[in-house]
Formats: C-alpha cells, sequence, structure tokens
C-alpha cells in the first residue's frame, strides 16, 4: 500500500530539492545502416533514428507532465558510428555527423551520442578515420556527442590512442574557439566505457543492446544533500543508511518511469542509471554533498573518504530499488556543472591533484574540466594517461572530458550556458611529459585481468 507520508516526500523532493530524471535516453541500432556510398549511409542513419525515435519527446513529456516528475532531457545514443562507417574517409564520417544532428534537431533532443569509436586495443582504419574527423565534426554541428574508448583492464592502455586524442581535442578547441571551446564539452575519453550508459557525453548503444532500447538517468544531490542535514550528527554507519535509504527512494522513481516509458514507446526497457548528477542551479551539489558531511570545503583532507562513502552508498540502495542498474551509476564530479565544485576550484580548496584522487572512488573521472588554452598536446595526454591507469588498475570506468579553453588562462572562467554550466580555468602542474608519451605502444593489461 502507498504510504502517504511517502507521496508527501516525493512531492517535497521535487518541489524543494530539485529531484528530476535527468534524461530518457532511446538507444538505436545503426548496423542495417551500413553501405558502400556515404550518402546514401546518411540517408539510412537519418530516417532509421527519425522514424525509431519519433515518438520519444512526446512521450517523455506526457509521462512528466501526468506523473509530476521532472524529465529535463530527452536524448538518443546510436551504435558507435565507426561500426557503421566502414571504409569511409574523415570527410564521410563528418557527413554522417552532420545527418545525427539533423536527426536531433528534428526530433527535438539536446543531444545525441555515439559518434565514436572503441580502440583499447588498437585501430581498425574505419575508427582511425572516425577519430581523425571529430574536431571537423564537433565543430560542425550542435548536438552531436562523442567518446573514444582508449583503454580497458582486460586489454591495457592504447596510449597511440591516448597521443590521438591530446591531438584530437587540441584541434577541437581550436575550432570551436569562437564559443568557449565548446566541441570540447561534447568529447570524452574513456577507460572501460559502459555499453548501457544514458548520459552524455559518453552514451552509445551497445554492441550487445538489443535493437532498440530506451533507458533513464536520474538524479537528486539535492535530496541526498537534504536527507544528510536532517540527519544531524550521526556516525558514518548512520549516515551511509540515511543515503542508502535516500538513493533506493530516487531510483524507484526512475524505476516507474523507465517502465513506463518503454511501454507506451513499445521499446524494451534497458537500464536505470543512478547517479547524482549535479547541476550549476544552488543545492544540486555533490560537493555540497560531502561538505554537509562535515568537511569545510570540498577538496580539503577527507574529500575522497567521504566520497567513497557517498558512492557505495549510493550503489547499494539503488540496486535495491531496480533489477536493472547499470551505466555508470553513483556521484558525479563534473566542475563546470557543480555549483560546490566551481567555489571549490575558485577559492583554492580544489585542485586538479584532488580531482585525480577523487576519480578513483567516484562514477566516472575528470569531467567538465577547462584548463588554459595554450596547454600541450602532451601534457592532455598526460591528464588521460594518468585518469585512464586509474581506472584499468581499479576495473572501474573513468574518463577524461578536458576543455583547454582557446585564450584563457588561469584567473579566467568560461561559460557554456545550461546544464553544461560554467568553470573557472585549472593551474596544471609546470613540467610536462612529452618524451614519455612519445614511447607509444601499448601500456599491458595489469596482472589481475587474468581472471579465466
Amino acid at each position: 500500500m502507498i504510504n502517504t507520508n511517502d507521496i508527501l516526500e516525493t512531492i517535497n523532493m521535487i518541489k524543494d530539492e530539485n529531484l528530476d530524471i535527468r534524461t530518457i535516453t532511446m538507444g538505436i541500432s545503426l548496423y542495417d545502416c551500413a553501405g558502400d556510398d556515404a550518402n546514401t549511409v546518411c540517408d539510412r542513419i537519418y530516417d532509421k533514428i527519425t522514424r525509431t525515435a519519433e515518438r520519444l519527446v512526446s512521450v517523455g513529456c506526457d509521462i512528466e507532465n501526468e506523473y509530476g516528475i521532472p524529465i529535463i532531457n530527452k536524448r538518443v545514443s546510436v551504435t558507435p558510428i565507426s561500426m557503421v562507417g566502414g571504409r569511409f574517409s574523415p570527410d564521410d564520417y563528418v557527413k554522417m555527423a552532420k545527418a545525427l544532428d539533423r536527426a536531433a534537431h528534428t526530433l527535438g533532443i539536446n543531444f545525441i551520442g555515439g559518434y565514436g569509436a572503441l580502440v583499447q586495443k588498437g585501430f581498425t582504419n574505419n575508427a582511425r578515420n572516425l577519430i581523425e574527423s571529430i574536431p571537423e565534426a564537433l565543430s560542425t554541428t550542435e548536438r552531436v556527442c562523442s567518446s573514444v574508448n582508449v583503454a580497458s583492464t582486460k586489454a591495457g592502455i592504447n596510449m597511440d590512442a591516448v597521443a590521438l586524442m591530446g591531438k584530437i581535442i587540441k584541434e577541437t578547441a581550436y575550432l570551436t574557439r569562437d564559443n568557449e571551446s565548446i566541441g570540447c564539452a561534447k568529447l570524452v575519453v574513456f577507460a572501460n566505457v559502459p555499453e548501457d550508459n544514458p548520459f552524455m557525453a559518453g552514451a552509445f548503444h551497445g554492441v550487445g543492446e538489443a535493437e532498440t532500447v530506451v533507458s533513464v538517468g536520474v538524479s537528486g544531490p539535492g535530496v541526498v544533500s537534504s536527507a544528510i542535514k536532517r540527519a544531524g550528527q550521526c556516525d558514518f554507519t548512520e549516515l551511509a543508511e540515511v543515503i542508502k535509504k535516500t538513493a533506493f527512494k530516487i531510483t524507484r522513481m526512475g524505476q516507474l518511469v523507465a517502465t513506463e516509458a518503454s511501454r507506451r514507446l513499445g521499446v524494451p526497457f534497458g537500464i536505470v542509471d543512478l547517479s547524482l548528477a549535479p547541476t550549476p542551479a544552488v543545492g544540486d551539489s555533490v560537493a555540497h554533498i560531502l561538505e554537509g558531511m562535515g568537511l569545510e570545503k570540498c577538496g580539503g583532507h577527507g574529500t575522497t573518504a567521504a566520497l567513497a562513502l557517498l558512492n557505495d552508498a549510493v550503489k547499494k540502495g539503488g540496486v535495491m530499488a531496480s533489477s536493472r542498474v547499470g551505466g555508470l551509476s553513483g556521484a558525479f564530479i563534473p566542475v563546470s556543472e557543480d555549483a560546490g565544485m566551481i567555489d571549490a576550484v575558485k577559492c583554492g580548496a580544489l585542485s586538479i591533484e584532488k580531482l585525480e584522487a577523487m576519480t578513483a572512488v567516484c562514477s566516472v573521472g575528470l569531467d567538465m574540466i577547462a584548463v588554459p588554452g595554450d596547454t600541450t598536446e602532451d601534457v592532455i595526454c598526460g591528464i588521460i594517461a594518468d585518469e585512464i591507469s586509474i581506472g584499468v588498475a581499479n576495473t572501474k570506468t573513468t574518463a577524461v572530458r578536458v576543455i583547454p579553453a582557446y585564450g584563457k588562462g588561469v584567473g579566467d572562467s568560461v561559460e557554456f550556458g545550461g546544464l553544461l554550466g560554467y568553470a573557472p580555468i585549472m593551474k596544471l602542474s609546470d613540467y610536462g611529459c612529452s618524451d614519455f608519451i612519445a614511447r607509444g605502444g601499448h601500456i599491458p593489461a595489469p596482472i589481475h585481468s587474468l581472471k579465466n
């Protein structure tokens, strides 16, 4: 039986604590769009996406209105385009990016993900050509997101791919220099990429997925923060229980929306990603959750331990609420998208070194970090290699979404608007790593990858 107090609590979460469904994402397989002619393939891609997801936005709006649950974004993810494009040139891949962008505009969704490649063990010709096309693709489209997986615990780290991505990020920053280098905000480099992630910029439709699925990404940092505040000065055992119970309630709401969207769209239910995804809005910050636990400022000593507790409790509460939990699931720490993280960087409490330590226990990695525009390729590669190594060694997903903001330096900031927020330029080490990156080749998989 539904408890009246539970109903009132949920209403309060939505009304006063920024609880929302961050995204409904429809995954669509594009394998049947492959062909020998680039223009024909582009037409097939556009037609299939717009036909399959034709009702996505309207169904999302109907659920939002009927249940009173805010659904912030409606999105589409597709098969990694490098697997569809065959032997096409980088210019042909740019045409496909534009076809994806046209489809996104037609549908009225805010992002479409899947313009990417999986190269953790090596490059196919089509994967290399797609990666080479990324700067042009992201600078000539508005809603296309790109991701490249360069490492896994099983395969090790493709350092040639890491080196290439440093070049690609710099080129993307330059080509979108008139818009705060925003192209880099739509590009993420992964280790151990999840193939069922509904969150951008890393979403794509995995190779083991059904023809079409619908997944939901929930949010709710404000709800968790309020629950911690109400709990008062309890010990860590009780605090973990409070977070688990709150995560359970948040995830149940996501399960409800996902199940209903699946039924109405006639598409299989994929997963609920129960990640705490912050926004720049006041009261919707993961950093403020950590500070609510007793830290003077996010980034101070104790921050990594607090984040580890949060991430673990969120996962434990979420898996009790849904049998289809996937994606990233936990706590995100994107600097530009979190008001508390922004404040911590601005006052000097949070450095990139501390952020890197925090990524060992969070859901993803170094996310939405703006760095000086004159940062060299080798330093960007070093940032990627460090972060990816954490993921490979710890058998977890890690990622880098770094924005070398063209023409900006430490003390400046970049403004992206909307959910992407704004970010102060972070200081990096003065020391480079060009000789290290130049070695190339493959960093072998760790010994614990041999589990068979």
